[in-house]
């Protein structure tokens, strides 16, 4: 504008009706400025400081849109003090500014007090309308009547909202239906300052038409200024008014009996709702002819069929054909715009097709309760099994550890076949297994466990242990008596307590008396006589009925110490927990050993001296022939003490006529080591002569033998004549077998000795020396 055109204001001096002197502070009231303006730069206003009178004023701006951001908006003259506009002003951006003007003396200093100016910017309508969505999406029932509310829309506009620039309104602009054409009418209507869409006519059927198209439209200054426009779309929503229709509605199948969870057969239905919703999808019910609850049918989500299976396995022997009646709802209740019609049913036939069934046991496992004590031949259990086709049935025992039982191939009743043991190693917890088997007619088999629990009943006696012990006398203890108890092959309930009792006529010197349920104690009531006593106890057990037995318990009454330990040994040895019968069989061992023992050492004796007999003879064995047996006799290491030879028998020097007999060599040895010495004599003595020769009459051995003894008497360095020479074992193989077979001097028999003839040459020597002819 003209500068003469410019708003002047003098706020420092009191105008009037508009401006107000306050403390030299004027209020004045906001400069204007259109938005948008094109006019730029643009003076607003001009103010003027009545210092201009006196001196020379300066006038200086600050505030937002000047020195402050956003900049550069505003400046002043500083020598006019015309505030302009140096850029076009945007409303939405900054409704208005606030500033402050100073009056400076060329010094800078301030000759008024600063003053405020504020610039308001006017709207103008330079933004259109939107819709907070590009597309909005809603939905209306089926059957719908006029006046439902669908959804509502929303738009906004940036311009002034006190302005008709933001004042906004809604309009329908088009309509379009999915299937095309498929409603003509206008179906929809909005409210032109909500935006709330409601429905204007009936005909919404979604198996008619599934969803409607609206083009909407919005402009701000009450529709006549700018406009902008978006899409609603508005689905049909299903409700559930159409009931499910069987098709077909007979079905014919077939059934295998014996077989069971497998699919029968499928129905199907048809439902005009929507599908996947549950208005569409489907129930069924087996309503009638379901007898044994053989069937179930269940909906397949996918197909919305309905599956028929077979639960329990069917049996042509009991039902052949079975008529069944299925109905079919929808899982959402029926809306009460639907038709009114009858529940669709379909009818299934069933036929049972017949197979070769195996036996059927009546129970498995086949439960046997019997008493242990049962009797062979009884019955134990009968009609196990039946064959559902009647061809007949063949039983067997398949399992029997313990070949208790056997089974009539026919009949299949079990019999007892032996005597039953509860204490078996087959039975656990008292229970004994086995295994039947049934075979039908057309070789099918089924096999059935049998439990047998076995019932324990009185079968025996108690037995009273020990049968023997010891006491001691009253007066040296009268606490001393004989511990007794029982064992009883049975077992609980028929087996402890245990009850003890004496006969009347031996209760006149004893009593017993219980300790627990199985032990009592044995005392004598008088002084009796150390000595053996025999007491009849009786013992009973606590079975049904109850069984008992008699013994006599050998009771050693003795003297006994302080310790209550008999003096006697032999009572104590009667008395000792180790039992008398295994103390009598270790003494009768003990008397076999050193039977023995004294047997060998006779033995080995006789042998030894035979054996220093014949190697004092010289030249034996020597003959005509030249051939040595020697192959056939073993070297030992040690000969034994006091003999010459240490090696081997030196056959070399016998000579048949020399000695009547050989000596068995398998006994007769030294000691290996160190001979043993005598110790009637003085040692180191010179040896005495032996007779090197034995008499030529057999009958003189005895005068050979003292000859022999009195000279090894009177030598000390040699062990005595009877000492038993052991020498290690020969070994086997020898032809000529063992020398000790040659008979002695001390046979009173003649003996035929034309054997030694089989023995090699210089045997045959032997033998004509021997030869009575």
């Amino acid at each position: 504008m003209e500068e003469s055109e410019l708003i002047v204001l003098n706020p420092w001096i009191p105008q009037s009706p508009g401006l107000s002197r306050v403390k030299r502070d004027w209020i004045i009231p906001p400069i204007r400025v259109l938005e948008n303006s094109k006019q730029v730069p643009e003076d607003l206003v001009q103010i003027k400081s009545d210092k201009i009178f006196t001196s020379q004023v300066f006038y200086r701006l600050e505030g937002p849109g000047v020195d402050q951001e956003p900049k550069n908006l505003f400046d002043i003259d500083e020598k006019t003090g015309i505030i302009r506009s140096k850029q076009p002003l945007d409303r939405e951006n900054h409704k208005s500014f606030k500033l402050k003007a100073f009056a400076l003396s060329p010094s800078g200093q301030r000759l008024e007090n600063p003053t405020t100016i504020e610039i308001m910017v006017l709207d103008q309508n330079d933004n259109r309308p939107s819709f907070i969505k590009s597309q909005f999406t809603g939905s209306v029932s089926e059957f719908s009547v006029p006046g439902t509310s669908v959804m509502s829309v929303w738009a906004t506009d940036a311009d002034d909202p006190s302005t008709d620039n933001a004042i906004l309104s809604y309009s329908i602009i088009g309509q379009e239906s999915e299937p095309g054409d498929a409603v003509t009418k206008v179906m929809f209507g909005i409210n032109n300052e909500t935006g709330a869409i409601y429905t204007r006519d009936v005909g919404f059927d979604r198996e008619v038409v599934k969803s409607f198209r609206l083009k909407l439209q919005v402009g701000d200054m009450s529709g006549m200024g700018l406009t902008n426009e978006s899409v609603a779309i508005i689905h049909v929503t299903d409700i559930n008014n159409h009931a499910p229709q069987f098709s077909p509605s007979m079905y014919h199948v077939s059934g295998v009996e014996n077989r069971k969870d497998y699919e029968l057969c499928r129905v199907n239905v048809t439902d005009r709702d929507e599908p996947g919703t549950g208005n569409w999808e489907t129930k069924y019910t087996v309503t009638r002819g379901n007898t044994g609850g053989h069937f179930v049918v269940h909906t397949d989500p996918v197909s919305n069929q309905g599956v028929l299976t077979v639960v329990k396995p069917l049996d042509f022997e009991s039902q052949s054909e079975y008529t069944l009646i299925l109905t079919v709802a929808n899982r959402n209740p029926l809306s009460s715009k639907a038709p009114n019609v009858p529940v669709s049913s379909a009818t299934v036939v069933v036929t049972v097709l017949n197979e070769n069934e195996a036996p059927r046991f009546r129970e498995d496992p086949i439960q046997i309760l019997v008493p242990e004590s049962v009797v062979p031949g009884t019955i134990l259990k009968t009609n196990l099994a039946y064959d559902p086709d009647q061809t007949g049935l063949r039983y067997e025992i398949i399992s029997d550890p313990e070949r208790w039982l056997e089974i009539n191939k026919v009949t299949g009743d079990i019999i007892t076949r032996r005597p039953f043991n509860i204490r078996s190693s087959h039975l656990r917890n008292g229970i004994y297994n086995a295994v039947v088997r049934a075979t039908d007619g057309g070789g099918m088999t089924t096999s059935a466990t049998l439990l047998i629990t076995l019932k324990e009943t009185n079968d025996y006696p108690p037995q009273l242990v020990p049968l023997s012990g010891t006491v001691c006398r009253p007066g040296d203890n009268p606490d001393s008596a004989l511990l007794l108890t029982a064992l009883d092959e049975d077992l609980a309930p028929h087996a402890e307590p245990f009850t003890f009792d004496l006969p009347d006529q031996m209760a006149l010197n004893w009593t017993i008396v219980p300790v627990n349920k199985t032990h009592a104690r044995l005392h004598s009531l008088v002084e009796l006589e150390v000595g053996q006593y025999a007491v009849t106890v009786q013992v009973m057990d606590a079975g049904t009925p109850v069984l008992g037995s008699f013994a006599q318990v050998n009771v050693t009454v003795c003297v006994c110490d302080s310790f209550s330990q008999c003096r006697s040994e032999t009572a104590a040895m009667s008395g000792s927990s180790v039992g008398i019968s295994f103390i009598a069989l270790i003494i009768i061992m003990a008397a076999i050993a050193l039977l023995l023992l004294l047997l060998l050492l006779a033995v080995a004796i006789n042998g030894c001296t035979s054996r220093r007999h014949l190697q004092k003879e010289s030249a034996l064995l020597v003959g005509e022939s030249q051939e040595d047996v020697r192959d056939n006799i073993f070297n030992y290491d040690e000969q034994g003490g006091g003999e010459e030879d240490e090696n081997a028998y030196n056959l070399d020097l016998l000579s048949p006529s020399d000695a009547p007999h050989i000596p068995a060599p398998s006994f007769c040895a030294g000691p290996r080591g160190k001979q043993p010495l005598r110790k009637d004599a003085p040692h180191n003595l010179p040896s005495p002569t032996y007779p090197r020769r034995p008499p030529a009459d057999p009958t003189d051995i005895e005068d050979y033998i003292n000859d022999g003894l009195e000279a090894a008497d009177r030598d000390p360095n040699v062990p005595p004549y009877d000492t038993a020479l052991i020498y290690d074992y020969e070994g086997e193989g020898s032809l000529a077998g063992s020398l000790s077979s040659i008979a002695s001097g001390s046979s009173d028999g003649d003996q035929d000795y034309d054997y030694l003839n089989d023995w090699g040459p210089r045997f045959k020597k032997l033998a004509n020396m021997y030869d009575p002819r």
